[in-house]
């Protein structure tokens, strides 16, 4: 074999093991793929996210900034084809975990990932320590490829924005900052205690979860990636407030329950009243009622005649008269 021979039987080795055996692919249950052809992905017609129900989570302002083009996606499976010039993006759609408190771009920030900082409508500066839960949106794998350059980045950006700015404005209902009931309590006291916004945030954790999970549900639309939760599980105010605070709840507790003591027992008081007046009204007709019907017996009477009144009067005289053991009668 000549050497020419050997060099274009190498060229034609290297062009089977490079373009035809690397053109079949799979694609794991977990995973889902994009195929794009000299760069452009493949799109399903002019449709866009705004034509699904991820465009009802943008504001009108964000709408045209948004519209990504809607791609075809390849599910799992295998094996399939593809040509030399086409490209295959692979991603997992799997959920997953991450701390809120983790900077992928500064390890060492936010205390080596171990707290969030964020500042209370009280100016203090408070620790948040939670977690995560989000996943590739399948619905809209344009955005997450081609539309940001490090997605999860973006996002853990956007969140945690997000989240300061919902701790630096967050104040419990009045209903839930108060024990008992609201209108028995004064607005200064109201006032004081609604100021207490590390107390509002621990009491209502739940709350403030359902709130991110609400003002988040955009990110699908913007990014590719949907947050199935975010679950924030402890607050942790600096330390040289924690025993202030210890002392304001203390102070509290002890004002709740002496609101519910006195709500109870004019409460009480009410019912008794109520009984008592019950019972006076029922005396009264028991006193009333023969009188009246004393009244109509002798309106009946009388419609017989005066001398049937008069016998009448006479007869019961008469019994009177047999029931007394003295009797006074006027000389005529």
């Amino acid at each position: 074999m000549s050497a020419s021979a050997g060099v274009l039987t190498g060229i034609v080795a290297w062009f089977l093991v490079r373009y035809i055996l690397t053109c079949f692919y799979t694609v794991d249950q977990n995973e889902r793929a994009v195929k794009t052809v000299f760069g452009r992905a493949q799109r399903l017609g002019k449709s866009t996210i705004l034509d699904s129900p991820l465009g009802e989570t943008l504001r009108p302002e964000e709408r045209e900034r948004y519209a990504y083009p809607q791609v075809r996606v390849i599910g799992p499976g295998g094996p399939y084809f593809k040509w030399p010039w086409e490209r295959i993006y692979k991603v997992s759609v799997a959920t997953e975990t991450i701390n809120m408190a983790k900077d992928m771009e500064d390890p060492k920030a936010n205390n080596n990932g171990n707290a969030l900082e964020a500042v209370t409508k009280d100016q203090l500066n408070t620790g948040l320590e939670g977690q995560i839960r989000y996943r590739v949106s399948e619905a809209n794998l344009y955005a997450y490829l081609f539309g940001v350059k490090n997605p999860v980045v973006h996002v853990m950006g956007y969140f945690v924005s997000i989240v300061r700015e919902r701790i630096a404005k967050f104040e419990a209902p009045a209903e839930t900052a108060l024990a008992g009931d609201p209108s028995t309590i004064s607005p200064e006291v109201i006032n004081v205690m609604a100021g207490i916004s590390i107390n509002d945030i621990r009491k209502n954790l739940s709350m403030l979860n359902e709130l991110m999970e609400a003002d988040c549900r955009s990110s699908e639309a913007r990014y590719g990636i949907a947050l199935d939760a975010s679950l924030i599980t402890a607050i942790d105010p600096p330390a040289e407030v924690e025993s202030a605070l210890a002392a304001i709840n203390t102070a509290h507790n002890q004002v709740s329950s002496d609101i519910s003591l006195a709500h109870a027992s004019a409460d009480q008081k009410i019912v008794q009243s109520r009984r008592a007046v019950e019972i006076e009204t029922l005396r009264a007709h028991a006193e009333v009622e023969p009188l009246v019907a004393l009244a109509e017996q002798l309106k009946e009477l009388n419609q017989g005649g005066p001398e049937v009144l008069q016998a009448y009067l006479r007869n019961v005289r008469l019994q009177l008269y047999n029931q007394a053991q003295q009797v006074i009668l006027p000389q005529k």
